[in-house]
């Protein structure tokens, strides 16, 4: 059973996701969406590194709300940077050093980076100890940096490692 359904609950969420997002239960909307959820989960199966063990359940729950106010915060500024002049918009790439080890921290930093409006997560370099960060308005590349060290890594860093 484990080799035809090696993860019984997400291939479960697959298919409830499916027919969520079809908003129907139509016979072959079940049939395509069992197969995508037994497929997708064995297809994936090897990607696997290893599960992420987070050690302060507070410190997930305190940083969860920063990066909810964060996110809700950066819309606003990035809502009233679109509607006003052009000239006040500066992007720029900033390379973030990173005292994050772990692979699950990394990870999550990039995520965390990229669902906040007005920022993406491009690449890390090739030694893993850099991350490059687009931005869409900076004024002060260091106060960037120093923000999503104190704001995300630090936290990160006391979850994973």
């Amino acid at each position: 059973m484990k080799r035809w359904i090696p993860q019984p609950l997400i291939s479960v969420m697959l298919l409830l996701i499916w027919l969520a997002l079809n908003n129907t239960v139509h016979p072959a909307h079940l049939v395509l969406g069992a197969c995508l959820a037994i497929g997708i989960p064995m297809w994936t199966s090897t990607l696997k590194f290893g599960n992420p063990k987070p050690r302060q359940i507070l410190t997930v729950i305190v940083l969860g709300c920063v990066v909810l106010y964060d996110i809700i915060r950066a819309n606003i500024e990035v809502a009233m940077l679109i509607l006003g002049p052009e000239r006040n918009i500066k992007p720029m790439f900033v390379w973030v050093p990173l005292g994050l080890t772990d692979p699950h921290a990394k990870a999550a930093l990039a995520g965390i980076i990229t669902m906040t409006p007005g920022t993406l997560s491009s690449d890390f370099s090739d030694d893993g100890k850099y991350l490059l960060v687009h931005a869409f308005n900076v004024s002060d590349p260091a106060a960037l940096v120093a923000e999503i060290k104190a704001r995300y890594e630090f936290p990160l860093k006391e979850i994973f490692e």
